[in-house]
């Protein structure tokens, strides 16, 4: 018998003309309400072969994404390209980027994220995508029970020289007080520190609830905050140099006790172990529910280059 428990996103394919044209059409025809539940119904929907130019994609992401939204608060490389279009990540191509759902950290997040395939990899690159739900229930019941209170981020954002990422590329601004209004708006914690960078403290639910389906989905970063997510040696070469507090970014349980590295090998390894990967051709455009659907990057040679975007 099938196995049915196998998810895959639904992937969508040219019945006519095909080109960005015909896309833009179904999606015209489609509209808003019924793209929106074919998303939750989907999780995900991997358009491909509409060939879909570097020109027309900002047709295409005015339909999929009503109102795109800027990467404020992102703690992730990336360099913005057009209205609101990033590049996806900047981390080295040898490296895998684990499971995570878009800026599950922050007070707000954007609920769908666009994937546009410009160049498409010489070879890997593929991007991984988990149902949360699934990933949820695939961990130990002693990592889930550990994690009922929620988690603590905390970030060290320089002044413009350090590691990971300066204030001022995080929130978009050379202004202090935006920063300052941003931040008292979220509920985090915060402190401006004598070097010009700032501390910033946040506690948020390790779980959430989608607003639709009702579905309890894992929605943190813990393992991708957590120096332990980056490799023994990579973590250890970080604790020769700085303090924890000095940590482009830390995390712990709510309370401020410290999260179990094995707790943390559990997550990152599980999520991709349950992720399915979608590969990429030129033009290919993916949407996903970023509560349903948690994404990665698999490693890869050669060129690779996959903007994002991201609505509310």
């Amino acid at each position: 018998m099938p196995n049915t428990d196998v998810w895959t996103p639904l992937e969508i394919e040219p019945e006519g003309i095909g080109g960005p044209e015909e896309l833009i059409e179904r999606l015209v025809e489609l509209g808003p309400e019924r793209l929106s539940e074919l998303l939750v119904q989907e999780k995900g929907l991997v358009f491909r072969g509409f060939d879909v130019s570097p020109e027309r994609l900002d047709d295409v992401l005015g339909l999929l994404l009503p109102n795109r939204l800027a990467y404020v608060h992102g703690n992730s490389p990336r360099t913005k390209v057009g209205g609101n279009v990033y590049t996806s990540t900047e981390y080295p191509a040898e490296f895998t980027i684990s499971m995570h759902n878009e800026m599950s950290y922050a007070h707000s997040w954007p609920t769908r994220l666009a994937f546009y395939c410009q160049v498409r990899p010489g070879g890997g690159g593929a991007t991984p995508v988990v149902d949360a739900a699934r990933w949820l229930r695939s961990l130990d019941d002693e990592v889930r029970e550990a994690f009922a209170d929620g988690v603590r981020y905390v970030q060290y954002l320089h002044d413009g020289f350090g590691l990971g990422k300066s204030w001022q590329d995080t929130f978009e601004t050379t202004n202090r007080e935006d920063v300052e209004v941003f931040l008292d708006g979220t509920g985090a914690e915060w402190e401006w520190k004598a070097d010009g960078g700032i501390h910033v403290t946040m506690v948020r639910p390790a779980t959430l609830k989608h607003p639709d389906t009702g579905a309890e989905v894992w929605f943190n970063q813990a393992d991708q905050w957590h120096p332990a997510g980056l490799g023994d040696d990579t973590a250890a070469a970080l604790a020769q140099i700085l303090p924890a507090d000095e940590l482009p970014q830390n995390v712990t349980f709510a309370d401020g006790s410290p999260i179990p590295e094995e707790y943390v090998t559990q997550i990152r390894d599980r999520g991709l172990q349950e992720a399915v990967d979608v590969d990429w051709e030129q033009g290919d455009v993916l949407l996903i529910d970023n509560v349903l659907l948690a994404h990665g990057r698999r490693p890869f040679t050669g060129d690779r280059r996959i903007l994002v975007a991201m609505s509310d």
